[in-house]
C-alpha cells in the first residue's frame, strides 16, 4: 500500500483501466494527493473482488476526492474509503451532492439487503455474508461533502485548483480539471462520462479546457448509436408485448436513464404510438431522483434544455410510484398491459430481480435493456441470449423476448467522442483512454491517433504514469 509521497507529479489508475467501472484515478503532487472519482467495481466477479481488496493508497493520505458524478461506477466506494480512514474533503457540484445523498444510502440499504437474503436463503459461500459497508456509512461520508459551483476554480488541496465544467451525462455531471505547479504549470483533466449532444432533457457537454494530460472515457468507444433503430425496436416492443397482453420489464438506472425512459414513453403513448398502459415505477432511488429533475426543469436549471410541453414532462398520463416494500410486492398480481421500470439498471440487484425472476419464465412478457450493459452482468447475460440466469439463489428460465435500446444511453457515442474531443483549444500532450472494456478503449485510442494525430494510450490497471 502506497503512502509516501514522491517529487514528481504522478497519475495513478487505480480503477477504470480496461474495464468500464470502478473509476478512480489518483494524481499525487509534491503537495497533495487528491483522488479523481471513487467507484465501486461491476460486473465480472474478479472485478467485484476489487472491491473488497484494501485500497492500494493508505486512505488516511488522500487529501480530497473529487467527483464527476453521483454514478456508483464512480461515487459508491467513498464509503468504504472512510471506512479504511479517509477523512478529507469531497468535492462535487450541488447536483452530484444532492444525487449522492440518495445514491449512497440507497447503495449501503442494498447491500445490506443483499446480504440479509443470502444468509437468509443460504446461498452465499460465506458465513455470515457481510456488505461492504451499511447505510450508516453511506449517510456518514455524506458530512465529509462540499458542494462547488461549475466554471469556478476552486482549491481542493494545498496547491491544486479545480475547475468542474458541465459533462451533460446526468444532473451534476461535470468535467474536471485539476491545475498544479511542479516547476511550471500542468493541468490534468478527466472527461468524467460524457453525455449525448442531444439528450432530451439536458444540455450537451461543454467544450475541454487546454490541459496537458486528459483522461477520456470510452462506455462507447467502439461503436456509434443508431437512435432511430433503438427507438424503433423500444416502440415495437412495447406495441407487441401490449397486443399479448404481457408486460414490458425495464431494468433501468435510477439516476437519467428512469428519467429518459418516461419521458419517451409519455411522448409515444401521448401521440398514439404505444397503447395507453399502467407504468409503474419500482424504485425509491429513482423516485427521489425524478423530483431533483422535475425540480430542476421547473426552476430553468442551466443544465437542462427548456421544456416544451405543458405537464409533467414524466408522466406518461397513469404513472405509479412504488415506494414501499409492501407496494413493490403488489405488483406481482400486476396484469398487462403495463410497463414495470425498476432499478438496477445492469440487473446487478434491487428490486428488479424479484419482477425479472417473476416475468422471464413468462414468454407474454418483454424485458427491455435500455443501455449499456457490462460484461459479467445479468443485464449482459440476457443481451447475449443466455437461456437461463441465475439471480436470487436460483436459475430463472429465460422465455420472456429480451431487446436491447442502446440508443437510450446517456454516454456519448465513438463520434462524440471525438467530436468532443476534436473541440479542444490545443491537442493536450497525451490522452489515456480509460472507463470502457478493452475492446472499446483501443477501438477509441486508435481512431484519436489516426483522425487527430494525438499520442493515446489505454492504461493498465494500477499503472502509475508521471505527468510533469
Amino acid at each position: 500500500m502506497t503512502s509516501a509521497r514522491g517529487t514528481a507529479p504522478l497519475l495513478r489508475f487505480l480503477g477504470a483501466a480496461g474495464t468500464v467501472t470502478g473509476s478512480r484515478f489518483l494524481l499525487e503532487t509534491p503537495t497533495a494527493r487528491v483522488l479523481i472519482d471513487c467507484g465501486l467495481f461491476q460486473g465480472l466477479k474478479p472485478l467485484r473482488l476489487r472491491n473488497w481488496q484494501q485500497f492500494p493508497v493508505a486512505a488516511d493520505g488522500i487529501d480530497a476526492v473529487v467527483l464527476t458524478h453521483a454514478h456508483v461506477d464512480h461515487s459508491g466506494y467513498l464509503p468504504a474509503l472512510a471506512r479504511q480512514g479517509f477523512r478529507g474533503r469531497i468535492f462535487a457540484t450541488s447536483g452530484t451532492e444532492a444525487l449522492c445523498r440518495i445514491v449512497l444510502p440507497d447503495s449501503g440499504h442494498l447491500q445490506e439487503e443483499d446480504a440479509l437474503h443470502a444468509n437468509r436463503d443460504g446461498y452465499s459461500k460465506h458465513a455470515p455474508a457481510l456488505p461492504l459497508y451499511s447505510q450508516a456509512d453511506a449517510e456518514r461520508v455524506l458530512g465529509q461533502f462540499t458542494s462547488v459551483s461549475f466554471d469556478a476554480a476552486i482549491e481542493v488541496a494545498p496547491g491544486l485548483q479545480a475547475i468542474f465544467r458541465p459533462a451533460g451525462h446526468i444532473l451534476g455531471a461535470a468535467s474536471v480539471s485539476l491545475s498544479f505547479d511542479c516547476g511550471k504549470a500542468r493541468c490534468v483533466t478527466s472527461s468524467g462520462d460524457l453525455g449525448r449532444s442531444h439528450h432530451p432533457l439536458l444540455r450537451p457537454p461543454a467544450p475541454p479546457a487546454a490541459c496537458d494530460v486528459l483522461l477520456i472515457e470510452s462506455t462507447y468507444g467502439d461503436r456509434q448509436h443508431d437512435d432511430a433503430a433503438s427507438m424503433q425496436r423500444f416502440e415495437d416492443t412495447l406495441r407487441r408485448t401490449a397486443e399479448r397482453g404481457g408486460v414490458s420489464v425495464i431494468p433501468s438506472f435510477a439516476v437519467d436513464r428512469t428519467e429518459v425512459v418516461l419521458f419517451h414513453l409519455r411522448r409515444l403513448m401521448r401521440d398514439a404510438r404505444v397503447p395507453k398502459m399502467p407504468v409503474y415505477v419500482d424504485s425509491p432511488m429513482a423516485l427521489a431522483a425524478l423530483e431533483l429533475y422535475r425540480t430542476a426543469l421547473a426552476d430553468g436549471s442551466p443544465e437542462t434544455r427548456p421544456l416544451v410541453d405543458h405537464g409533467d414532462p414524466f408522466d406518461p398520463g397513469e404513472l405509479h410510484e412504488s415506494r414501499t416494500v409492501e407496494s413493490s410486492r403488489a405488483l406481482n398480481d400486476v396484469r398487462g398491459p403495463a410497463v414495470i421500470i425498476s432499478a438496477s439498471g445492469m440487473a446487478v440487484g434491487g428490486r428488479v430481480l424479484h419482477h425479472l425472476a417473476r416475468h422471464l419464465p413468462k414468454p407474454r412478457d418483454s424485458v427491455i435493456l435500455p443501455g449499456f450493459q457490462a460484461e459479467g452482468t445479468r443485464g449482459r447475460a440476457l443481451v447475449d441470449g443466455l437461456t437461463a440466469v441465475k439471480m436470487l439463489g436460483r436459475y430463472v428460465p429465460v422465455r420472456a423476448e429480451v431487446v436491447s435500446v442502446p440508443g437510450f444511453s446517456v454516454h456519448a457515442d465513438q463520434g462524440e467522442l471525438i467530436d468532443w474531443l476534436r473541440a479542444a483549444p490545443r491537442p493536450p500532450e497525451t490522452v489515456y483512454v480509460v472507463h470502457g472494456e478493452p475492446t472499446a478503449a483501443q477501438a477509441l485510442q486508435r481512431r484519436i491517433a489516426a483522425e487527430l494525430g494525438w499520442t493515446a494510450i489505454v492504461p493498465r490497471f494500477l499503472e502509475t504514469v508521471r505527468v510533469d
